[in-house]
């Protein structure tokens, strides 16, 4: 991770924190210049700030898991702040949950150990699926947390719907799991269950295929009204928020649309994937657009491709 100075001179850059492997997003602190936070596929979260030029090594992510076997480390793609509370911040990987963290739990004085989510969000259907993982995730001026999985769908979770710091207690077991860990935990893991079931459920938005790339998720517009992803395709995909309808398909790349960013503080969109140049998109158009005359048929190819993608990786 490096910062760069745009000087009368030229650039000056300089080195402030590293990471093993791939390092996708970063995350801006809202209503500061100074703090940021990265994540990497190496697990990693580092916190930094640019007055001391430090970099942070808050904790690494872990899988979910038990004292028999080794937890892996989660290959983390992206990283956001809660803009309504800076305190929050939520990462996603190479594992079907969202993690969210509150800053104010770590002790800079290195005291206690940090790493510990405050919150898990998972749609229920996902829970234990191993075949899942996430490529994107926003939050809204609402602390809406949209997030967006690959070979499956996109999910909105509003605070409500968290799974709490220990998901495991609050998924579904099979029998041997629940007679390995005694009859008090199969009683609250049953007791967690029914607490789940009466969670609301996400809204998902479906259309997009997500499978070739690591792809980020927005929302779009005043109050974050619509949400936006890219696509295998080469397409961008709009959707209303509220209900989750298809609004708006454009043609955006001739392979994959990577990244869709909005601006914070007007209705414009940039767009990039595998081209070299990025795109900016605005509302000119005089005449309601209109979907394509195909992308029914579109979307249930990308769904049985998703099935069968699947399918294959379960044998």
């Amino acid at each position: 991770v490096r910062h760069a100075q745009i000087l009368e001179r030229g650039v000056e850059t300089r080195l402030l924190a590293k990471h093993q492997g791939q390092v996708h997003k970063l995350a801006i602190e809202p209503g500061s210049p100074h703090i940021f936070y990265t994540c990497g596929e190496d697990g990693l979260v580092q916190h930094i700030d640019l007055r001391t030029a430090a970099a942070t090594e808050l904790f690494a992510c872990h899988a979910i898991g038990d004292s028999r076997g080794f937890i892996p480390v989660i290959q983390l793609n992206d990283i956001a702040i809660d803009p309504m509370n800076p305190n929050l911040f939520a990462v996603v990987g190479s594992d079907e949950y969202a993690r969210l963290y509150d800053i104010r739990k770590y002790k800079w004085d290195g005291s206690t150990v940090f790493g510990q989510p405050t919150e898990y969000f998972c749609p229920p259907h996902l829970i234990g699926d191993d075949q899942v993982g996430i490529t994107g995730l926003a939050f809204s001026d609402q602390s809406e947390l949209l997030v967006s999985y690959n070979a499956e769908f996109i999910y909105l979770f509003t605070q409500d719907m968290g799974l709490g710091p220990n998901p495991v207690s609050s998924s579904p077991l099979s029998g041997s799991d629940a007679s390995e860990m005694g009859p008090d935990h199969s009683v609250m893991s049953a007791s967690a269950m029914e607490k789940a079931d009466e969670k609301a459920i996400p809204q998902v938005y479906k259309g997009h295929r997500n499978c070739e790339t690591v792809k980020g998720v927005s929302f779009f517009g005043p109050k974050s009204k619509y949400v936006v992803s890219g696509s295998d395709c080469g397409r961008i995909f709009i959707w209303n928020k509220k209900g989750g309808a298809l609004l708006r398909v454009m043609e955006a790349d001739k392979h994959v649309v990577n990244c869709t960013e909005s601006h914070p503080h007007t209705t414009i969109l940039a767009s990039s994937g595998i081209e070299k140049d990025i795109k900016i998109w605005t509302p000119m158009a005089a005449e309601k657009a209109t979907l394509p005359a195909n992308i029914e048929q579109v979307c249930l190819v990308f769904l049985i491709s998703y099935q069968e993608e699947r399918t294959i990786k379960n044998k």
